[in-house]
């Protein structure tokens, strides 16, 4: 496996580079530095989306076909790469990254006609209606209940830890259309309007102070037939499908942006001082390394033409422990300054006083946060299941 870049390679990296520079406003800027999860607050990511949708740069991962900038999978890592040392905000996944591409993938030619080019200009925001009470690393058992209503299916139940729902004008859902048989064989994939009547978005607000998930209740809500994605009774193969794209790698980069964070606050700090600190900040830095790796190798198996597999899986658990032990650093480093409750300091643009430096503002929330990473988009336990069977043959 080839390391360096080629000449084309490097003329793209700087042209990205120097696009980030002119196109990265300070406060677009703070955006990304404060930002305490993979979700950005819509009223910023949007902003960030519209400007890279006008140089056509805002899904790297789709084919010109379909509106996207038609790079190569090197290409694709550049700019993912240069945008977190950057400090771009981040998009928000639900649209470009899950739902468009399975829609390229399932959808019917009306339906990626209609979805594809809103969820590239941002006129639509897509929320994911997965996870239930009772139902979370369990998925199979769902229990969102649609029935048959003449063109519509009738929609009875809730969803819970739906991320910003609450911002959402259409949801990719899970329901439950057959109760009898193999539970993942009754499962139905839908496209759901948001403002459809009977739906209703509950509020969860995070230790860390923040309104990012909220619990969604479905009254007899009809949606049509024509909004299902794939077969009925099909929905449990589109979901995997879309996994694997939530769960896929890249995240190398942002690691190690994260790590770099901690290590100026250590420095600040002078936690730095403890060899204890260095050691583990070390061993924290070669895991990361050791991810890159790993990424560049389904780097290499994607531009074959490849879908991630199980190895979304193996980069799912490593990233995600990654980046909570990276977090913990972070709260070490900063000692006292992380205790400090003050969400609205934290908050871009705010002009509430902090306590302490501006480098500690953001630890504990991104901390607090981060718990949830080796539970989201299928749990850290589930992975290793898969890679068992998958990988492993057991």
């Amino acid at each position: 496996m080839h390391l360096d870049l080629a000449p084309e390679d490097l003329a793209f990296r700087d042209e990205v580079r120097g696009f980030l520079a002119e196109a990265l406003t300070p406060e677009l800027r703070e955006v990304g530095r404060r930002a305490t999860s993979v979700f950005t607050d819509k009223r910023h990511s949007l902003v960030w989306q519209r400007i890279l949708h006008a140089r056509g740069w805002a899904a790297p991962s789709w084919p010109k076909e379909y509106g996207g900038p038609g790079w190569t999978e090197m290409q694709r890592s550049i700019f993912s790469a240069e945008c977190a040392a950057a400090g771009a905000p981040g998009l928000a996944p639900m649209g470009l990254r899950m739902i468009g591409p399975c829609l390229m993938g399932y959808g019917t030619p009306e339906q990626k006609a209609y979805y594809l080019p809103r969820i590239l200009s941002g006129e639509d925001y897509w929320c994911q209606g997965y996870s239930e009470p009772g139902a979370g690393s369990d998925l199979a058992a769902l229990q969102l209940r649609a029935e048959s209503g003449g063109a519509d299916y009738v929609l009875t139940g809730s969803k819970l830890w739906t991320t910003h729902a609450h911002w959402a004008n259409l949801m990719f859902c899970l329901v439950r259309t057959r109760t009898e048989g193999k539970p993942q064989a009754g499962i139905t994939f839908l496209l759901i309007d948001m403002t459809s009547p009977g739906i209703t978005v509950d509020p969860i607000v995070t230790l860390a102070g923040e309104h990012e998930v909220n619990q969604v209740f479905f009254e007899g809500v009809r949606v049509p037939k024509a909004n299902r994605l794939g077969e009925e009774n099909q929905g449990w193969t589109v979901a995997k499908y879309l996994l694997e794209f939530e769960r896929g790698g890249g995240s190398a980069p942002g690691l190690k942006v994260g790590l770099a964070r901690v290590r100026a606050i250590a420095e600040a700090e002078g936690a730095l001082d403890d060899p204890a600190f260095r050691r583990k900040l070390m061993e924290a830095e070669i895991a990361v390394a050791a991810i890159d790796m790993s990424e560049r190798r389904v780097l290499s198996a994607l531009a074959g033409g490849k879908n991630p597999g199980p190895a979304s899986s193996m980069l799912k658990i490593n990233g995600t422990e990654a980046m909570q032990r990276a977090d913990e650093l972070g709260v070490e480093a900063a000692g006292a300054y992380a205790a400090a409750f003050q969400p609205e300091a934290a908050a871009p643009g705010s002009n509430a006083e902090p306590v302490g430096p501006d480098h500690s503002l953001a630890v504990m929330a991104r901390y607090l946060n981060d718990r949830a990473a080796s539970i989201y988009g299928g749990s850290n336990e589930i992975q290793r299941d898969i890679i068992a069977r998958l990988v492993l043959g057991l």
